[in-house]
């Protein structure tokens, strides 16, 4: 069964890793080397044992649009999220034996080096994926 793994993060996140002025502390970019390096090897280990299907990455919230119907017509905002709202930042996309399975991989993203500690308490989020709406029901 395929799982999705979901990360999330903040327009501050973005911006501390781009280096923009934050009321934090204040990173260069080879501090997140050893995050990159971490991710990169993360994911080599799911293709290495046929569990990785796809992973994407998105651009900050900034960039974003909101589309919604009002009165029947679309309405889009742009960048609607507040600078500290965790919105998706990215996912992995794994196909594996069980939801434990997935469990466990998303586990070990924990162990994912950040500048200071600064997203020690990140999390991820781990969903089955449906095949059909009859998945629904089960």
């Amino acid at each position: 069964m395929k799982y999705m793994i979901l990360m999330y993060g903040s327009q501050h996140d973005y911006d501390i890793m781009t280096g923009k002025a934050t009321d934090g502390p204040v990173f260069a970019p080879e501090d997140f080397a050893p995050m990159h390096a971490f991710m990169e090897s993360f994911t080599a280990e799911l293709i290495e044992s046929g569990e990785f299907v796809d992973t994407q990455g998105l651009d900050a919230p900034v960039h974003s649009r909101r589309v919604r119907l009002r009165s029947g017509v679309p309405v889009v905002t742009d960048g609607p999220y507040a600078e500290t709202e965790e919105v998706l930042a990215g996912f992995w996309l794994v196909e594996c034996a069980s939801f434990d399975r997935a469990t466990e991989i998303a586990a070990r993203l924990g162990a994912c080096p950040s500048p200071g500690g600064i997203w020690s308490e990140s999390y991820a989020d781990v969903r089955p994926i449906l095949d059909s709406r009859a998945d629904l029901d089960g």
